[in-house]
């Protein structure tokens, strides 16, 4: 059964022996990752294509970054929201096989009224339109990536300390909540899941012994690539590394033919 999932690696230079030994161990058919921290002529291509992948990818220096890792290869590619113009690498859209791709590293906010916190509403509203355009033109859609939106309360590991704030206030939830209103699926809550799982915790605090984490890494699903949909998981393996990205991948599974 193809699987499809997301990874915010945070840094794909410090990451890489981690990424490489994932696609060994999961075989995912698609991974898409988040803040590659890469410029595009430092993209490890040779080490990913020994591995059995393709790579597209948009990167930059220090920051940002995302790419798309497939078996099958990438067409269609898009690396902007359609009336946006911004130099951070944040979006990638590409047709693999039968799937449309967008993997996105939605912007952090910063803070609840910031300028940051702005500009991550105003960017939402470009991704609903960007949304609804790529559902009418793909059928089978998968929109991927760091959201760094927690949807509801169950996705917070202390739901009152973090009422209002950034990643979990009300405007941020409301964009969240407009894209499912597309059609959209979140993959993770179609199926029974153990309560608290999460999928990013902070590095401060033992964050993650203590599992004081947030669901804010997605997979949305449009109606027909859901009805195909088996399973989804939060793979937490990876986050008990030396050296881990402060985020587990998630994973989803269909029965469906890539080809």
């Amino acid at each position: 059964m193809p699987k499809i999932a997301t990874w915010n690696v945070n840094s794909l230079n410090v990451r890489l022996p981690q990424v490489l030994d994932w696609l060994r161990d999961q075989q995912p058919d698609i991974l898409a990752l988040q803040e590659t921290k890469l410029t595009d002529p430092d993209f490890p291509t040779l080490d990913i294509a020994e591995a059995g992948y393709q790579a597209v990818f948009a990167g930059q220096k220090t920051y940002n970054g995302v790419a798309i890792l497939s078996r099958l290869p990438a067409s269609e590619i898009v690396t902007d929201l359609p009336g946006l113009d911004d130099p951070q690498r944040r979006v990638l859209g590409a047709t693999i096989g039968k799937v449309r791709v967008l993997n996105l590293y939605i912007p952090n906010g910063q803070a609840v009224g910031s300028d940051k916190y702005a500009y991550k509403l105003a960017w939402l509203d470009r991704l609903a339109a960007f949304a609804e355009a790529e559902l009418a033109r793909h059928p089978r859609l998968v929109m991927l990536g760091d959201f760094n939106i927690a949807p509801d309360d169950r996705d917070v590991h202390d739901p009152a300390a973090w009422a209002g704030q950034i990643l979990c206030s009300d405007a941020e939830r409301a964009a969240f909540r407009r894209l499912l209103d597309l059609g959209l699926q979140d993959a993770f809550r179609r199926f029974p899941q153990e309560e608290n799982t999460f999928s990013w915790w902070d590095y401060r605090a033992a964050g993650f012994r203590r599992n004081l984490g947030l669901r804010i890494d997605h997979l949305l699903l449009s109606p027909a690539l859901a009805a195909t949909c088996t399973a989804c998981w939060v793979d937490k393996a990876p986050r008990r590394l030396e050296r881990p990205s402060d985020h587990a991948p998630v994973i989803a599974e269909f029965d469906l033919e890539l080809h």
